[in-house]
C-alpha cells in the first residue's frame, strides 16, 4: 500500500510507522498546525523580555525608583507581567520574573530585584 506525506502529497519511502516523507516535511506540518498558539505565546514572551530589558536597565542598582513617563517613554507595558507578590503589610510588588516594580505616589515607581 502506497501513502502519501499529508504535507506534500510525495509518496513514503521506509518504515511502515513513518508519517511524512522527510523532516523538513514533518516541521513544516506541524508548525503550520501550531503557529496560532505559537504567536500568541511568542507575542507575549517578546512584550515580557521587553519589559525585562527595561526595567534592568532602569534598575542597576538593584533598587530604585522611577516614572510612570521614564517606563512608558520607553515602550513598558503594565499589562504583562510573570507574577505578583504581596507582603504582609498589603502592598502589591509586580514581578517580570527576578525584576520588579511597586507603584507610589505621585506617578512614581519603586524598582526592585529579588534576591
Amino acid at each position: 500500500m502506497e501513502r502519501a506525506c499529508p504535507e506534500c502529497g510525495d509518496k513514503i519511502i521506509g518504515r511502515a510507522d513513518k508519517k511524512f516523507c522527510s523532516d523538513s516535511c514533518r516541521n513544516s506540518h506541524n508548525n503550520n498546525q501550531n503557529k496560532d498558539s505559537k504567536n500568541i505565546m511568542r507575542n507575549t514572551n517578546n512584550v515580557l523580555r521587553k519589559n525585562y530589558r527595561i526595567l534592568e536597565r532602569l534598575n542597576p542598582e538593584d533598587k530604585t525608583r522611577t516614572t510612570k513617563s521614564k517606563l512608558n517613554a520607553a515602550g513598558f507595558n503594565f499589562n504583562l507581567f510573570t507574577s505578583i507578590y504581596t507582603t504582609k503589610a498589603g502592598t502589591v510588588y509586580y514581578f517580570v520574573y527576578d525584576q520588579g516594580y511597586l507603584p507610589l505616589d505621585g506617578d512614581f515607581y519603586a524598582l526592585v530585584k529579588r534576591a
